[in-house]
């Protein structure tokens, strides 16, 4: 693997802020303008890409959020998009400058560029001053490429590696809509299609006996969420489950808490019990509001703010599979409200349709359901290392081959 020195051979290197070399400027679309399988790239302050309808540019460029995930995201477009107002876009026009080499270079340099010019240990927005002044270095073009060939080998392994995950995601989801969202409302379908075969691509069977859709409010109640917050956390004591936890530590179920708090704090909060789903009533994206985990363990437990639980007397696994459904997506949409937080209020939650079939027919399905998470798993828990293993490769190759030296006196 070559270094810079050796790539540059003696070549000399101009450093020049980035404005001096790119048009700099955010977007004018916000979340309202998202459109489910729109046709053209949405690009928001997050790493999930949506769609909309209609675009604003058509262009090569770099995307990066205005705020939240500063020095984290970085996408690269490549044709026509739309870009949330809150998002910057960097476009070059200095035909010196590759678009994908820069791309590289602020993944490695951008985040401590703007943690220097930040108070404090982090940033959570960027001034357009602070993106236009960015230093950038200027090898000959020809040195920019092959840089760029070669961290693109690594990029595109590690992508290689993340598509085969989730492709074991996918095949799990195709399951579990199969059980799930394909009963129709008033279907009394009675003879299964074919018997589940984990091994292999066959159907597996459809809800058996009567099939009842009720509003998740007339068989159950949902109670909000209470007054937590992290500070409140101690290292023993009552456990609680936070709202954000539910997006970063828990699956689809736990019968543990990661985190507790005093008895003191327990005692004002609003507390869940053995088979009550626990839902995330907020998130930065449509896609995980109202993300769930069911509690199975044996103790109360408390529930933050920005959460609720829902009691009810289904399967408690049954209910938050159901959760993770197309159809239960399609109910929430249009109770999300809120433009930086997404959020769905208890009251809208109560107001969507579950389909109910027998409780002997609820076990079964979960118990099919748990089958094929444990081997999706088992046969994916290598890759998430694999991954960590070729980014850290990857970021190790990006360093050295884009090690210019120090770029925080550059611009001063």
């Amino acid at each position: 693997m070559s270094s810079i020195k050796q790539l540059l051979q003696g070549a000399e290197v101009e450093w020049k802020p980035l404005e001096k070399v790119a048009e700099i400027g955010t977007g004018n679309s916000n979340r309202k303008d998202e459109v489910e399988n729109g046709e053209y790239p949405f690009y928001v302050r997050s790493k999930n890409v949506l769609r909309s309808s209609t675009y604003q540019f058509d262009e090569v460029a770099i995307i990066i959020p205005g705020e939240g995930g500063i020095g984290d995201i970085f996408h690269y477009a490549n044709g026509k998009y739309a870009l949330h107002q809150r998002a910057y876009r960097v476009h070059i026009v200095d035909k010196k400058v590759s678009t994908k080499f820069l791309y590289y270079f602020m993944q490695g340099y951008f985040k401590d560029y703007i943690i220097s010019k930040s108070v404090g240990a982090t940033a959570s927005s960027i001034r357009k001053p602070m993106l236009e002044k960015f230093p950038i270095p200027i090898p000959p073009l020809s040195v920019q490429e092959e840089i760029v060939e070669i961290l693109d080998k690594f990029s595109t392994l590690t992508a290689e590696l993340q598509a085969e995950l989730q492709a074991r995601k996918s095949q799990y989801d195709y399951y579990r809509e199969q059980l799930l969202s394909s009963i129709e409302e008033n279907d009394h379908s009675s003879q299964p299609q074919s018997e589940l075969d984990l091994h292999t691509n066959n159907s597996v069977w459809q809800p058996q006996g009567k099939v009842e859709w009720k509003a998740l409010g007339e068989i159950g109640k949902f109670t909000r969420g209470l007054g937590i917050q992290k500070k409140d956390f101690t290292e023993t004591g009552v456990g609680c489950i936070h709202y954000g936890q539910i997006h970063t530590h828990y699956g689809s179920h736990t019968n543990e808490t990661t985190t507790f708090v005093s008895q003191k704090t327990a005692k004002n909060s609003r507390k869940a019990k053995y088979g009550d789903l626990i839902i995330a009533t907020t998130s930065e994206d449509d896609k995980d509001v109202c993300k769930a985990v069911a509690w199975l363990g044996e103790e109360e437990i408390a529930v933050s703010s920005d959460a609720c639980f829902y009691t009810h007397n289904l399967h408690p696994k049954y209910v938050t599979y159901f959760f993770q459904t197309e159809q239960f997506d399609k109910q929430k949409r249009p109770f999300i409200t809120g433009a930086k937080v997404r959020r769905v209020h208890p009251d809208n939650l109560a107001k969507i349709k579950i389909p109910i079939p027998s409780p002997e027919e609820q076990e079964r399905i979960v118990n099919i359901l748990d089958k094929f998470e444990t081997l999706t798993r088992s046969i994916s828990e290598g890759l998430p290392k694999e991954i960590e293993l070729r980014q850290k490769q990857y970021e190790y190759y990006r360093d050295k081959l884009l090690a210019f030296g120090s770029i925080k006196n550059k611009n001063e």
